[in-house]
């Protein structure tokens, strides 16, 4: 019997809660989820919205990647609450700072990736997320970034220029009904980085709500970071 992939549906995996410390002395809450019977291809490293809108490490898109992709594209996905942060896994340590004490929160991410010997990580952030990985993730020793829905509110425009000789993947998925920055807009404010893959979304939005949107962007995900894993099967187990 099969069942389909969709909604809340969590495909088997080895997963694990796990605590994140910070530089400054924070504690922060997260689960890392791996593939059930594989060493994992890669290494996903979310970063979730805005916490002062309801944004935490069980956002929907995030959720959902953690939920599918170790057991449908053999990845690693590790998602944590940033600083001052609650969801049902606990509350992470601190207060939320706009963005900019949040360095130290991508730094332990990343630190907590060395520690374990994960491979091949990727900075996967989404809305406010993606400030952070513009912002911190040229610190750190990953593959690429993949920004979904990037509102390019706390990014300034010299540090999305930074990455103009930086050789890594700058992957950006950006809504055709955003409410933030839509993709005629996103392609001048990232023109700055000309090997940069810009995706406009058709139908898109910025909350990705709905199944097809789901898989568009779980798609792409995988895409840019395991492609031989595609096309994603619809159904589990998958045929």
């Amino acid at each position: 019997m099969t069942i389909a992939i969709r909604g809340p549906l969590e495909l088997p995996a080895r997963r694990e809660d796990v605590t994140l410390r910070t530089a400054d002395g924070l504690t922060l809450v997260g689960e890392l989820a791996l593939p059930q019977d594989a060493v994992p291809t890669a290494t996903l490293v979310t970063l979730h919205p805005l916490p002062t809108a309801g944004g935490f490490m069980d956002s929907h898109i995030i959720r959902k990647a953690a939920a599918r992709l170790p057991a449908l594209a053999d990845l690693a996905v590790l998602r944590f609450n940033t600083r001052g942060t609650s969801s049902p896994r606990g509350t992470s340590d601190g207060a939320f700072d706009g963005g900019t004490a949040e360095r130290h929160d991508v730094a332990a991410a990343m630190a907590f990736v060395s520690e374990r010997e994960l491979p091949r990580p990727w900075l996967v952030g989404w809305s406010f997320g993606t400030e952070l990985a513009l912002k911190y993730g040229r610190e750190h020793a990953i593959e690429g970034i993949i920004l979904l829905s990037p509102p390019l509110h706390r990014a300034s425009a010299d540090e999305v220029g930074a990455w103009r000789d930086d050789p890594r993947h700058v992957v950006i998925l950006v809504p055709e009904l955003d409410d933030y920055l839509r993709p005629e807009e996103a392609a001048e404010r990232f023109a700055s980085i000309p090997h940069a893959t810009l995706i406009p979304v058709e139908g898109g939005r910025h909350l990705w709500v709905g199944e097809s949107q789901t898989r568009r962007v779980m798609t792409e995900i995988v895409a840019a970071v395991n492609a031989a894993a595609l096309p994603l099967p619809t159904e589990w187990p998958p045929a």
